[in-house]
């Protein structure tokens, strides 16, 4: 997608009139832009204030719902916290592969056939040591440079969990006896390139992305701009920000949000069922919206609870769907290309887990 023809970087591009219209139009509708997301700013300024000045002037109106909101807030405080510098890692990773390394770096080494090129993607995690909040703007910026869709999905859920730091602190929190690294590891390689190849088959790719990604990914202006590599890093470390910050704040609200109204003690009484543990975790997982790097700690605490095969589907299934990472991905795929993800990977984690306890 948007590969520059051969030797266009060295064509001389005309400087555009002060007038042109369409210089003009996108200079106003970065200011628009501006605009939004200063009111944005500002209103969120203005409910924070008044919120403020409510609970010093009325504090006994507050008593009631006090916990459930401070609860709420250290979660989500929390969990962007954790996620922030992932995200700003992976944006710095996706700006050095768009701007700084060669146009064909990234693939001239790669295998020419499908199969062996998907599973040397899946493995990139491996020098790419981000978790999979941070994978999100790399997979954009591969995609940018070229990348087909099926490819990038599989790197996109596969790093998270092929990564150096996912595996050492599992490895430190399991151990190898009980088999959950392994299983998350072989689990994690064979889901990813499983939906590679679905969705390297789809004959139409460009409808899996948002519009605006799409256009992004047509144009080629990225590929020869005019500014030099240091103006292009700054803008695109901008323009990605952008995009990925308000899906992490909305992401982390959502997540707790729904840790403080949904009660953990009935998904741990579901921990000895072969399937029910596995469901439930599964849905813990989506719920917590943990980053892969400290999951394994984490879920822990439920090993003497949840039978193994539940623990390695909250494993598996985590770093590649959960409420945060889809309100990430949303800036990429369209809804129905999510829903259909999260249904299958959903399926293929399950099957996983339920067949890692039905073998232990």
């Amino acid at each position: 997608m948007g590969q520059p023809a051969p030797g266009s970087e060295n064509v001389p591009v005309a400087a555009a009139p002060a007038w042109d219209p369409e210089r003009l139009a996108d200079r106003e509708k970065r200011r628009a832009a501006g605009y939004r997301r200063l009111n944005l700013v500002l209103a969120i300024g203005v409910i924070v204030a008044i919120a403020l000045l409510f609970r010093t002037l009325a504090p006994s109106a507050t008593a009631g719902i006090e916990g459930a909101a401070r609860d709420f807030f250290t979660l989500a405080i929390s969990v962007i916290v954790e996620s922030l510098p992932f995200v700003f890692l992976g944006i710095l990773v996706s700006i050095l592969v768009q701007v700084w390394l060669p146009p064909d770096f990234m693939f001239r080494w790669l295998p020419s056939r499908p199969l062996p090129r998907r599973m040397v993607l899946s493995l990139l995690g491996m020098l790419m040591p981000v978790c999979e909040c941070g994978n999100v703007p790399t997979t954009r910026g591969l995609m940018l440079k070229g990348l087909g869709v099926g490819e990038s999905m599989t790197f996109l859920f596969a790093a998270p969990i092929l990564n150096p730091i996912t595996i050492i602190t599992t490895q430190q929190a399991f151990g190898w006896d009980s088999g959950i690294l392994v299983w998350r590891i072989a689990g994690g390689f064979m889901i990813a390139n499983l939906i590679g190849w679905l969705y390297s088959r789809n004959r139409e790719p460009h409808r899996l992305l948002t519009p605006r990604f799409e256009a992004a990914c047509n144009a080629d202006d990225h590929h020869h701009s005019p500014h030099g590599k240091l103006r292009q890093s700054v803008e695109l470390f901008q323009r990605e920000a952008n995009a990925m910050m308000p899906a992490l704040f909305i992401g982390a609200g959502l997540a707790g949000l729904i840790q403080v109204g949904v009660p953990r003690n009935i998904l741990v009484a579901l921990g000895s069922d072969p399937l029910w543990s596995v469901l439930a975790l599964m849905v813990l997982a989506f719920i917590v919206s943990l980053c892969s790097t400290v999951d394994a700690f984490f879920i822990l605490s439920f090993g003497a609870t949840f039978l193994p095969g539940s623990i390695v589907a909250f494993l598996v299934f985590g770093p590649m769907i959960d409420v945060k990472m889809l309100a990430l991905l949303r800036t990429t795929f369209t809804a129905r290309t999510l829903l259909h993800l999260t249904g299958l990977i959903s399926l293929c984690a399950a099957v996983l887990g339920w067949g890692v306890n039905l073998a232990s």
